[in-house]
């Protein structure tokens, strides 16, 4: 089963979920964000989130992936533009080369590596629970794949994508096309105006022109 065979089920309930809510979606308050993640006492605070995040905690709720993934622009590891240190390696497993079940375990633990050096890296974290199906253990794989999918959430409930003024907020580049990987699209051209990313199709392929993608969080800042 590939990866993309393997993800479907839960992309499908994610879908199913976001229809039954009719697509409603709220452009994050950054502002009451950071002041809910630096609050020792709010169910948001954020080294306390992060930690259930790393245990694969099944209980955090859609406002607590949201915290998650947009608060991380708070912290002091957050580099966008950051090039991981076995980015090489990882690439790899990417592209489909060598990966055999004697490398499996050699597999987990790089990307272990890679989410402990940027716990929010989401193709990373998707890689991961494939790994961990690979390796027989879908008991590991569903609750990492369920983190995958409420953090991606929290980017499908930022916008709506058809413009820049509700474009889908996101705190990395490679997260555009982990969204667009999810839907299964492919772009014919990527161009940018300071605040969003626009992700063209090919004319007629989807039912929508493209997708519009919020970079005001990371763009502009300098190269890490």
């Amino acid at each position: 089963m590939n990866i993309k065979a393997f993800f479907s089920l839960f992309f499908l309930t994610l879908l199913t979920f976001l229809h039954a809510q009719k697509m409603e979606f709220k452009a994050p308050d950054y502002s009451l964000i950071q002041k809910n993640i630096e609050d020792k006492n709010s169910e948001f605070y954020y080294p306390k989130l992060l930690k259930r995040l790393k245990q694969n905690d099944t209980l955090l709720t859609s406002n607590q992936y949201r915290h998650l993934y947009f608060g991380y622009t708070f912290q002091k590891d957050y580099q966008p533009y950051k090039t991981g240190k076995k980015a090489e390696e990882v690439a790899k497993y990417y592209r489909g080369e060598g990966i055999s079940q004697k490398d499996l375990s050699k597999g987990i633990q790089l990307f272990i590596d890679a989410l402990d050096e940027n716990p929010l890296d989401l193709r990373a974290m998707n890689y991961l629970a494939y790994l961990y199906h690979l390796n027989k253990d879908d008991d590991t794989a569903e609750k990492i794949a369920g983190n995958f999918h409420g953090l991606l959430n929290a980017i499908l409930t930022s916008g709506d994508g058809l413009k820049c003024e509700t474009g889908f907020h996101v705190i990395s580049v490679t997260d555009e096309y982990v969204l667009l990987n999810r839907f299964q699209m492919e772009t014919k051209a990527q161009s940018h105006n300071g605040k969003c990313d626009y992700q063209e199709f090919e004319k007629d392929k989807y039912k929508i022109p493209g997708f519009y993608f919020d970079i005001s969080r990371f763009y502009g800042r300098i190269l890490d």
